[in-house]
């Protein structure tokens, strides 16, 4: 299992926008579960425990770690880490993987291999050692929606310069690598697992930033979550476009919608007293 890969079936499910800071830190966005199972009580089993264990009380302490557990039987050891969002306090950190440890327990139960993204951390667990190891399969991809009015012709522009600025930065991040870029009402974020070299991280942060150009074209929001890394942007509220307008253009045809309803039903009521006073006219003269 030397990347993702080894999941058999993803879950998913959606991310806020657009302002990351806004998203609670322990709303789902993905988990993925392995096809081979262990068997319950066994030593597979007991090194798993004993890892999500060992994890859950190193969040306390770092926001990311990477262990091993072989108590129960050397032969069957189970690898795991962590990783949480860099801009995290740590009781915050703590909070998100026992949130995440809580998904792995109810989606994956007794899998050999496991990994569950929330939107403040990542946790991913299997039997074979993945530490160190580049990884930039594509695991979870979503683009906000585009907007009908008020973007700027320099937009796409804009968007790729925010997403630029998160690479290029081999001698900056250490562990997790959390990158934060911007450029003009456009802003962007990336982290990188903490076992991976600056160089790597680089790497899988320049394309998780494709998949995102490739994908999200006029979207005003976008997140893309690979292996390895995951990188995503979002307009400013308080920029020279804000998704408030966007909104607006839509409650605009809300309001028409409305009014068109109203008419309706105003012409229609005009339609049956009408034809009600024509009834009782033609039942007077009758009558005569």
């Amino acid at each position: 299992m030397n990347n993702l890969s080894f999941f058999l079936f993803l879950f998913s499910a959606s991310i806020a926008y657009p302002a990351a800071a806004d998203d609670s830190t322990s709303a789902f966005i993905y988990a993925g579960c392995s096809q081979t199972r262990y068997a319950p009580g066994s030593p597979s089993q007991l090194n798993v425990d004993s890892l999500l264990s060992s994890l859950a009380s190193a969040s306390f302490a770092s926001p990311y770690s990477n262990l091993t557990s072989a108590v129960a039987s050397a032969a069957f050891p189970a690898f795991g880490l962590f990783q949480c969002r860099g801009d995290l306090q740590p009781s915050d950190c703590a909070e998100c993987v026992r949130s995440a440890l809580s998904r792995i327990s109810s989606l994956c139960p007794f899998a050999a291999g496991a990994a569950v993204q929330l939107a403040g951390c990542f946790l991913l667990y299997g039997n074979d050692s993945f530490v160190g190891k580049p990884d930039t399969s594509v695991l979870y991809k979503k683009c906000g929606a585009a907007a009908g009015a008020g973007y700027g012709p320099d937009q796409i522009g804009i968007r790729d310069a925010a997403l630029a600025s998160l690479t290029g930065r081999g001698n900056g991040p250490t562990a997790g690598g959390y990158r934060v870029g911007a450029a003009g009402y456009v802003q962007a974020a990336a982290q990188c697992v903490g076992d991976q070299s600056a160089s790597q991280c680089d790497d899988c942060v320049a394309v998780a930033a494709a998949q995102l150009r490739a994908a999200c074209g006029y979207a005003v929001a976008g997140d893309a979550y690979l292996g390895k890394c995951y990188a995503r942007f979002w307009y400013n509220r308080n920029g020279a476009y804000n998704d408030e307008a966007y909104h607006h253009h839509h409650d605009d045809d809300e309001t028409g919608k409305t009014a068109a309803i109203v008419i309706g039903l105003i012409a229609g009521v005009a339609l049956l007293i009408m034809f009600l006073t024509f009834l009782r006219k033609a039942g007077s003269y009758g009558k005569d």
